[in-house]
């Protein structure tokens, strides 16, 4: 496809909006990271779950379990739990009274030829509640984790290994559980729309009711106009994939979020030219605490670089 025509075609996609901003430069990644990009985000998706169970306890066992293999071997400093049962019966022990939060840092994933992912990060632990005297125990921890593909584009872990590299106390207990609810439902939809498989199914769950996502080429409002969107402009690209930076986001209701975000787009065109953009993302997302992920109500775009050829 001629870039000219590209541009005319794609400019309908989720990372153009109506507004240019002065360009600040996209990101450039490798063929290969665009290539398995969907397969990271999807990743991304369930690690950020992974923390959200011991977060929010309205979240539930069952969503815990959802992100688990059947075979499932977790280790840590406390002992080990294998299989779905086990790890039921394991948290079961925890405090409902405790605030958990869990500061995710640069997680670093590898994409087997075979689909499964390697993922490791370091996080940081903050608990209130396990100290008697009311203090904050702050703990820097490493998760090494797998994960095998399953019948969707979402991965299960296998194995979870837990080190603990430092112990102390801090003065605040900051809440993670919006940053971690965020982010999985960012993830999972740039896992959705970059998938190769352009299967739509899965927006339903994280979408509200009166949804509308404002393309420059019109407000999509519902499900048969995002199919249409996703097997059309959607598939202009042979592959694509996001990265995320400014992450920022404030609670403006019940339940209710206003996020903000830049995407670093990288993308490859059928006859193969590589293709970066670079766009601004406003969002209002709607959460229950007790569904797998959060909802988006509306979605906003603004252009910070157009679409350009790599040199």
């Amino acid at each position: 496809m001629p870039i000219s025509l590209f541009r005319n075609v794609f400019f309908s996609i989720p990372l153009i909006f109506i507004t240019a901003s002065v360009a600040i430069g996209a990101e450039m990644m490798s063929t290969t990271e665009i290539k398995q990009g969907f397969q990271k985000n999807a990743a991304l998706a369930q690690l950020h779950r992974w923390y959200i169970f011991y977060e929010e306890p309205q979240y539930g066992i069952d969503n815990a379990l959802d992100i688990l293999n059947e075979d499932i071997q977790i280790k840590s400093g406390l002992g080990e739990a294998n299989g779905h049962d086990q790890y039921a019966e394991r948290v079961k022990q925890l405090s409902t009274t405790w605030k958990n939060a869990h500061d995710v840092k640069s997680p670093k994933i590898v994409i087997n030829d075979d689909g499964s992912v390697q993922l490791i990060t370091d996080i940081t632990y903050l608990n209130q509640g396990l100290l008697e005297d009311g203090s904050v125990r702050s703990a820097e921890l490493t998760y090494t984790m797998s994960l095998v593909p399953s019948d969707t584009v979402l991965p299960k872990f296998t194995n979870i290994e837990i080190a603990q590299k430092s112990d102390g106390k801090v003065n605040e207990f900051i809440p993670r559980y919006a940053q971690n609810r965020l982010r999985s439902l960012v993830h999972y939809w740039l896992a959705i729309i970059e998938d190769p498989s352009r299967n739509a199914e899965p927006v339903k769950e994280i979408v509200a009711e009166n949804f509308s996502l404002n393309f420059s080429s019109g407000a999509i409002t519902d499900f048969k106009g995002f199919s249409e969107w996703l097997a059309g402009p959607g598939s202009q690209v042979t592959a694509s994939t996001h990265k995320i930076s400014n992450f920022n986001h404030r609670s403006i209701g019940d339940n209710l979020y206003d996020l903000t975000m830049d995407f670093d787009w990288n993308g490859i065109l059928p006859n193969g030219t590589e293709m970066t953009a670079k766009t601004r993302h406003n969002w209002t997302v709607k959460d229950n605490t007790s569904e797998r992920f959060a909802r988006i109500q509306s979605v906003d775009v603004q252009i910070l670089e157009p679409f350009t050829p790599k040199p």
